[in-house]
């Protein structure tokens, strides 16, 4: 664990971007209903940030979505600032919704591209100017990671999310909870850092890219990716109906524990079928921690047979971005397969590949 003194990044600079949730909500007094305010009075109700001792500019998008609205669209629309505004600041901190948040995280992990420098997602479960909110926590802290330098190298140059004293690896996370403070959990990688008196950062588990070349933005996504979660019972015709979406390029199958699924043959049969017509169907595990390992059991190896690739331990947010990001660049069904079987950004534990 590395310990710094926030000393040696005072002047750096940070943007803010907000882009809606529960954050950045207030009360309204007549109604009673929670509605976006304008960030930017962000530092009239965080009188807070005036003593972090860094420049804080901020960004807004007009108008504000709630995260079950945001997508690839908004995905796209933050890696074009980001990419516009990469020169003029240290770091970049996301205000975020936090339903979708995994998701956006794990997009944005694929397509910014040799990314240098920190993009940290955070948010709150209560709005920011309630009493008992977590929000000015989470922001402030996770203004402290985006500044944070050790010999003027950026700690932390990765796509994350800082919630509730922990910084999680973007590409790694899930929502978990819908009450607590404690809303996201990384399963199968560990923190990357800890805030408690100090931030404790662990160097070992953190992303550094071999490339040194310029941030490399990406815009390109498809979004004809489905997600097919098996159940005990499910019928031919939702099987049927999934695999038959008209333009599917690829599908996140939810299968469990280590990979398995019914052995039945019209299910093997209609895997296979659609196989062969170039849909993708990535194998993940419904648990919450572990891999897939279709070499273990039975069923595993007759998925296997039938074209299903593992999806080794990732989320499913990692699986859908992964897919539309490898599809959106033209990649055919053989070259995304061998994408999905390599690590690109850290998000499964495989040895990683780096991008020409």
């Amino acid at each position: 664990m590395t310990i710094l003194n926030n000393n040696h990044w005072d002047k750096a600079s940070i943007l803010l971007i907000y882009t809606g949730g529960t954050i950045g909500m207030i009360e309204n007094p007549e109604t009673g209903v929670l509605e976006s305010f304008n960030f930017q009075h962000l530092k009239d109700n965080m009188p807070e940030l005036k003593k972090l001792g860094y420049g804080v500019s901020t960004i807004q998008f007009d108008p504000p979505l709630d995260s079950s609205e945001m997508g690839p669209q908004s995905w796209m629309k933050l890696v074009k600032i980001i990419s516009d505004n990469y020169q003029s600041f240290d770091g970049f901190v996301i205000l975020h919704g936090t339903d979708t948040m995994s998701f956006t995280a794990s997009a944005l992990s694929f397509m910014l591209e040799n990314l240098s420098k920190p993009v940290i997602l955070t948010g709150s479960q209560l709005p920011i100017g309630m009493l008992r909110t977590d929000g000015k926590e989470n922001l402030i802290t996770a203004i402290e990671i985006a500044a944070a330098k050790e010999n003027g190298i950026p700690v932390v140059p990765e796509v994350c999310i800082f919630f509730e004293n922990d910084l999680l690896r973007g590409n790694r996370t899930s929502k978990i909870n819908a009450d607590n403070f404690n809303a996201f959990r990384s399963y199968n990688y560990p923190s990357l850092a800890h805030a408690g008196i100090y931030i404790k950062y662990d160097t070992q588990q953190i992303y550094h890219s071999v490339s040194r070349k310029p941030l490399k933005p990406h815009y390109l996504l498809d979004e004809n990716i489905a997600i097919l979660k098996l159940f005990p019972g499910i019928s031919p015709h939702v099987v049927e109906s999934i695999l038959n979406i008209p333009d599917l390029k690829g599908v996140v199958m939810e299968t469990f524990g280590s990979g398995n699924a019914p052995s039945f043959d019209w299910f093997l049969e209609m895997l296979k079928k659609a196989v062969d017509r170039g849909i993708v169907i990535v194998n993940i595990t419904q648990c919450k921690t572990g891999n897939v390992e279709m070499h273990r059991y039975e069923t595993g190896h007759k998925l296997l047979n039938a074209g299903v690739i593992s999806g080794y331990d990732s989320t499913t947010e990692s699986a859908v971005t992964k897919l539309m990001f490898l599809f959106g660049h033209g990649l055919s069904a053989e070259e995304v397969k061998d994408h999905m079987n390599c690590s690109l950004i850290g998000e499964i534990s495989i040895s990683d590949t780096f991008r020409s």
